[in-house]
């Protein structure tokens, strides 16, 4: 049987955060039937546009642009990137990776992009879910399935 500190420290995984916004970009593609109906709608405010990071610049972000970096981004976390991306990428981290030969700083290093990585899935997931209302919205469905 589980123990409470156990299953608080499985709600905050990365498994549980992957698993989070892949539930959140599935409901969404589900709940979006015409996505060309989010192009040229701007995200609900103009710090969402910024949220994007470097992936999107502000002044091309749209609603539709969201909606397929989402599900391209879904579509990496299950099937894996692209092989041409990963073979391009090999090559810059390994002349970008630090030596590291001791155990703790290893740890370390596994840790804090951990955290990131679930920071960033966090704040995906909420992106998506955003998006779904936002498009229920639109197409004057807002209370459906909540």
């Amino acid at each position: 049987m589980m123990r409470l500190p156990e299953l608080q420290n499985q709600k905050n995984s990365l498994f549980t955060a992957m698993n989070r916004f892949i539930g959140a970009v599935n409901r969404m593609d589900e709940t979006v039937m015409v996505p060309s109906l989010l192009r040229d709608v701007p995200p609900a405010s103009a710090a969402d546009a910024g949220d994007a990071g470097d992936y999107l610049r502000a002044d091309e972000a749209d609603m539709y642009t969201y909606y397929t970096q989402l599900k391209t981004i879904r579509n990496e976390i299950e099937w894996g990137a692209a092989l041409r991306a990963e073979e391009s990428q090999r090559a810059a981290e390994k002349a970008a990776e630090p030596e590291m030969s001791e155990h703790d700083e290893l740890e370390s290093l596994l840790r804090f992009h951990l955290k990131g990585l679930y920071g960033v899935l966090t704040k995906l997931t909420s992106h998506a879910n955003e998006l779904t209302d936002r498009y229920k919205q639109e197409i004057g469905i807002a209370g459906w399935g909540q």
